[in-house]
């Protein structure tokens, strides 16, 4: 144990300088929420994907397969189809929409892109992003507590707090490029975590005559089988509940499209592609796998939360001093998904609201000290939700994931791919998916259909609707025009 602590320090104090280092780069506003466009395209998309992936990769998402078995496939492949549309048809189109409009987040990019209604915009988004992104980072936090309980024995609350000290100091020193450079180590180390472990377990299962197909038939009626067992309607349910991950990567999960509109140029762009996509199908191959062989190593009903699943097979199956290493990716997962839905939360708060919608003057110092100042807050409020929330992981994720991602997309998608889409759209947008969400998670509506998916096409519906009842002034003149 005394192995395991000493390389938990290490690597706290290695990512720690490392942010210091970087820290010193972050000179204007620009340079704290978008890294000044200067990083290659490789280390972003790195980032990208520790930051897509967070402790609900490594804690839910495992303990997720070993509940309910080979139909947990499809949240997998929903969401490395999700990532890889991203970067195949997004990513490009997020830098060159940056540059045209000079945008430092995405609601300062929807607002300036329809100025006619941009003050309104930037308040719901904003408000929106700030809102459920609190939640998902109370939801880090949390993972933070369950891995120092399962690890060293320590209270939640006390991992709880040293996690939150740690993110808050990464943040507040130098923004988005301390965030990005952490964040390609960790991102590192979360990848080396999920491919290691489950070639371990398949040795350990092999050397103790287990047998996955047989465990698989044992632990339940459904495990088995790739669609759960069902037929029909039920199926369809359980397919799109799992699969409909997807919709919310397409665009409108700000803590990621931020990495797209950092990009600099193409070449950095099919670099970053390149690196996302190998990523992907490695983390989401290994996560499943830990899951299905944890079906083999372990009965059903033996974990009072699944979700500490991997760091207790890491504990059994490596010496101390490959556990320290394997489970410090864990708190790297925390670390960059927390550093940066910090950052989006900050970006929203002090420049989408305080400086552009409420219109403080501030000069370059004031602004970033005030983005410095919002992430000591919201930091601490994010804290205090992870030691307050008994919810799951998983819940909070999903529910945080239909809220903003899947509410954001279909407007990115409006914006990027359709003319017609207006300013009352956007609003409409915003609006349905905020509704819908809230009202969706809080009735049984949600176990009959995941609001993931719904919340995503009510959000486009009401979108489109409104496009077309209130066009923008330029579409109404454009139509004039065509008639005479």
């Amino acid at each position: 144990m005394g192995i395991i602590i000493t390389e938990f320090i290490i690597y706290c104090l290695i990512i720690l300088g490392i942010g210091y280092i970087y820290s010193k780069q972050s000179k204007t506003q620009n340079d704290f929420l978008l890294g000044g466009k200067k990083l290659p395209g490789w280390a972003l998309a790195f980032s990208e994907r520790a930051t897509g992936e967070s402790a609900w990769l490594l804690l839910g998402f495992t303990g997720f397969v070993f509940a309910s078995g080979l139909s947990g496939v499809w949240v997998a492949v929903g969401i490395a189809l999700g990532i890889i549309f991203a970067w195949l048809f997004l990513a490009k189109k997020f830098m060159e929409e940056t540059d045209k409009y000079n945008a430092l987040t995405l609601p300062d990019y929807l607002a300036k892109r329809f100025g006619q209604k941009a003050k309104l915009i930037r308040w719901l988004a904003g408000t929106l992003i700030a809102g459920f992104l609190m939640f998902y980072v109370g939801a880090q936090m949390a993972g933070a507590g369950k891995m120092f309980l399962i690890t060293f024995d320590l209270p939640p609350t006390v991992g709880i707090v040293i996690a939150t000290v740690i993110i808050i100091l990464i943040a507040f020193g130098g923004g988005f490029i301390s965030v990005v450079w952490t964040d390609m180590i960790q991102s590192v180390m979360m990848v080396i975590t999920l491919v290691v472990l489950p070639i371990l377990a398949l040795f350990y299962i092999n050397a103790n005559d287990l047998s996955i197909s047989q465990s698989l038939q044992t632990a339940g009626s459904s495990f088995d089988s790739w669609f759960g067992g069902l037929t029909g309607f039920s199926l369809g349910v359980l397919f799109f509940s799992n699969f409909a991950w997807f919709f919310g990567f397409l665009g409108g999960q700000p803590q990621l499209s931020a990495r797209f509109m950092a990009l600099k140029n193409e070449k950095e762009v099919r670099q970053g592609t390149i690196v996302a996509i190998v990523w992907t199908i490695l983390a989401y191959g290994g996560a499943f796998m830990i899951g299905i062989t944890a079906i083999a190593m372990y009965q059903q009903g033996s974990f009072a939360d699944v979700e500490t699943i991997l760091p207790t097979m890491i504990l059994q199956l490596t010496p101390n001093w490959i556990a320290g290493l394997l489970l410090a990716g864990i708190l790297a997962a925390i670390i960059t998904t927390a550093n940066s839905q910090l950052l989006v939360v900050t970006g929203s708060v002090s420049e989408d609201i305080i400086h552009k919608a409420l219109g403080f003057k501030l000069t370059e110092k004031q602004l970033l000290w005030l983005s410095r100042f919002s992430v000591l807050v919201f930091g601490i409020i994010g804290m205090v939700i992870a030691l307050v929330s008994d919810s799951l992981l998983y819940l909070v994720v999903s529910w945080a994931w239909a809220g903003v991602g899947c509410t954001l997309s279909p407007a990115i998608l409006m914006t990027f791919f359709w003319k017609k889409y207006s300013s009352a759209g956007v609003i409409a947008t915003i609006l349905a998916g905020l509704i819908s969400t809230i009202v969706w998670i809080s009735t049984p509506l949600e176990e009959m259909m995941t609001s993931r998916f719904t919340t995503f096409f009510i959000a486009a519906i009401f979108g489109i609707l409104f496009s077309y009842l209130m066009p923008d002034e330029k579409e109404e003149t454009d139509a004039a025009q065509n008639v005479s």
